[in-house]
């Protein structure tokens, strides 16, 4: 009976690790059935192209509510950097990467600007971020003077709407998007295994092998799924070679650094953190630079991928970044949430949008479905720290 106990007790517990991806994949099947271009090669392409930005703002976002913050001006300074780089690049005349170091520099400004509020002066990031959302869209009008700007062209048009494909080859196919994507998938493998053995090392529990073997290879064949529909279009976005970039080095950031750990800390219990000699004002200015760095990132590729700068751009983004969050597994009251998390929570939010627009449904009705789905997933963290609470 103890035995059983124990398997019933990893599986209930890998069942709430995993399921935010469950749910996604029962997403994807949903609209699969409900519409027939759903799944085609050139949509799941458009997917990636057009809501690349969010992944990249829900990427900080993770980590700000992973800290007890949250940002409220993202979408703003999405619209602010986007400007900066259309004056120095259309205006200006200046090379595409002089704006995008430009914007970079803006968006680092900005997040200094925020973090010396939030960390140093002690006012809450809710405040200081409403407050810069307003200043920042201010900025923005008066930097593009009221007036959009367009069209960016060469290359910094195809930081967001270039494609990696040719370079090994296949006829009616790219034979380069899957090789990377194979790559990817047998670094995931290894990494899985590594961890699997480190676990046994220190005598923690591991699902059985079968179970792992398993998931390894459900996961490769969803990767190499997905590069097979991209291979069929038009090859490996840019957008998304930057995206890996950035899961893969902030999930190292997050999970295996000193620093990742102290934010963990002060988001898990800040009173605690302090007594155990975490430099918690530094740790906070630099959550909130970070977002400011990223936010330009998101706003190069958004004035990318529409060719211009526009006064009202990134509207509503941070309620997308924050709601992918939530959705992703990230506690309400900071110390909990992963980079994969937000990541898969994006996607969702992605798909949903895609979707309903291909079936026709309404904005209104596509807004109300996603205030319902991240209602029902903040609802079920909550459940799920009441449950806790009461076993102990």
């Amino acid at each position: 009976m103890t035995g059983i106990a124990n398997v019933w007790e990893i599986a209930t517990r890998n069942m709430r690790q995993s399921g935010i991806a469950v749910a996604f994949v029962a997403i994807l099947v949903l609209f699969s059935v409900l519409s027939d271009n759903f799944l085609t090669p050139g949509n799941i392409t458009n997917i990636v192209l057009q809501y690349s930005y969010i992944l990249i703002l829900a990427i900080g976002m993770m980590m700000v509510i992973i800290g007890g913050h949250i940002d409220l001006s993202v979408g703003s300074l999405v619209a602010l950097t986007g400007a900066v780089a259309a004056v120095v690049v259309i205006k200006g005349g200046m090379p595409w990467w002089a704006g995008v170091l430009t914007a970079l520099l803006v968006g680092l400004l900005a997040g200094a600007w925020q973090g010396f509020w939030v960390a140093y002066v002690g006012i809450p990031a809710f405040i200081v971020t409403l407050a810069g959302m307003l200043l920042f869209r201010g900025l923005t009008w008066v930097v593009l003077d009221s007036v959009s700007l367009s069209p960016f062209g060469g290359n910094y048009y195809l930081i967001a709407n270039g494609f990696q494909n040719g370079l090994f080859g296949g006829r009616g196919f790219d034979v380069f998007t899957l090789v990377i994507f194979a790559i990817g998938a047998i670094g995931y493998a290894v990494m899985q295994w590594r961890s699997r053995m480190a676990k046994l090392h220190y005598q923690q529990v591991v699902e059985a092998l079968p179970l792992f073997v398993a998931k390894i290879v459900v996961v490769a064949a969803i990767v190499m799924w997905f590069a097979w529909q991209l291979a069929q279009s038009r090859g490996l976005p840019n957008v998304l070679i930057l995206l890996a970039v950035l899961v893969i080095g902030y999930g190292i950031l997050t999970q295996k650094s000193v620093f990742g750990r102290h934010v963990y800390a002060i988001g898990g219990n800040l009173h605690a953190a302090q007594l155990s000699g975490v430099k918690v004002k530094k740790v906070n200015f630099w959550v909130m630079v970070n977002m400011g760095l990223l936010s330009a990132v998101a706003g190069i590729v958004y004035s990318a991928r529409m060719n211009g700068a526009q006064p009202g751009a990134g509207n509503m983004f941070e309620l997308d970044a924050i709601a992918a969050c939530f959705i992703g597994g990230a506690a309400v009251t900071g110390g909990v949430g992963r980079i994969t998390g937000a990541m898969i929570g994006g996607l969702i939010m992605a798909v949903m949008t895609n979707g309903m627009q291909l079936m026709g449904i309404g904005q209104p009705v596509q807004q109300c479905v996603k205030g319902l789905v991240l209602l029902l997933a903040v609802a079920f963290d909550v459940y799920n720290k009441k449950r806790a609470g009461a076993s102990r």
